[in-house]
């Protein structure tokens, strides 16, 4: 089943054109990692999705069923967790988290084990009668999800949710999100840090300029660029007609010398670190330390966009 689906998706800012006839399709039970340069539209396909922004032409189905500003039933079944911290300082984390519940549940006793449960699941216990200001950006990022999912959302939004937080909080966010996951929820997630991407997402889609570039599983993504493993080596005195030979390999994609390491992208194959090697060493060159490691997804992006994501 499509909880999400928009075909053709066309959204104008005046000359500018955000969305170029958009469409995304992502199934029940997806963890869906939505990747672009800053400007690239993900923002904008959000809020068309969500029905806070008018837009050109397209079709939009949430949960199969036509989204449209006053189809409440849907927005109810859906969380958001913006990445601008959307709590109230005034508030306590008890009373923040049972404002937002309200605006979905009315029972006050469901309500109360609603917030209770939302509190237990980001660990914020003990910080009950905190206010904000009192809070660390891990713990005020924690209670920022807790007012998105408290009323149990079968699809959540999540942009950047582990903006500036620390190691412990980033793994405890993580780890929530791939609860919520089991526990049902649909996830479309939005991150600058491509690890956790990776980490976490079953099917991921890069976009730039309001189209959509690739879209598929990780290894999926990775197979499309060709790119094999990214080999490091410690080298001092590496000539120019070394680092030529080098270049010249078969299985060179690009290479580069600093001084002090080699740096070698290249295609995939079973072989390429020992053929470097050895023609390093038929160079006569002393060897430090050497790495090697499979593509990231930030390679894909970065060939796909011609930009890595940064913060």
């Amino acid at each position: 089943m499509s909880v999400v689906y928009v075909e053709n998706l066309v959204k104008r800012y005046k000359e500018v054109l955000a969305l170029d006839h958009f469409n995304l399709d992502i199934k029940q039970g997806e963890i869906f990692g939505l990747l672009g340069p800053n400007g690239s539209g993900k923002t904008t396909a959000i809020n068309c999705m969500l029905q806070l922004l008018t837009y050109d032409k397209g079709v939009i189905k949430l949960f199969g069923q036509d989204m449209t500003p006053s189809r409440y039933d849907l927005k109810k079944r859906i969380g958001i967790v913006p990445q601008n911290i959307a709590v109230f300082e005034e508030l306590t984390v008890t009373e923040n988290v049972d404002y937002f519940c309200a605006l979905y549940v009315s029972d006050k006793a469901v309500r109360t084990q609603l917030v209770k449960e939302a509190i237990e699941f980001v660990g914020l216990e003990e910080y009950v009668k905190f206010r904000p200001r009192k809070l660390s950006g891990g713990l005020i990022r924690r209670l920022n999800i807790a007012c998105g999912i408290v009323h149990k959302p079968e699809l959540i939004f999540l942009d950047e949710p582990t903006v500036a937080v620390d190691p412990q909080s980033r793994n405890a966010i993580l780890e929530g999100i791939r609860s919520l996951n089991r526990n049902g929820s649909t996830i479309v997630y939005t991150s600058h840090y491509m690890e956790e991407v990776e980490e976490i997402c079953t099917r991921i889609m890069i976009m730039d300029h309001g189209q959509i570039l690739a879209s598929g599983t990780n290894n999926e993504l990775k197979a499309m660029i060709g790119t094999g493993e990214k080999i490091q080596v410690e080298v001092f005195n590496l000539s120019d007609e070394a680092l030529g030979a080098i270049k010249a390999l078969n299985c060179t994609q690009r290479a580069s010398y600093d001084g002090k390491t080699l740096e070698v992208f290249c295609t995939s194959g079973a072989q390429n670190l020992s053929t470097v090697l050895q023609t390093l060493q038929q160079e006569g060159l002393a060897l430090g330390r050497v790495y090697s490691e499979p593509p990231t997804l930030n390679d894909v992006f970065l060939e796909l966009t011609g930009t890595e994501l940064r913060d």
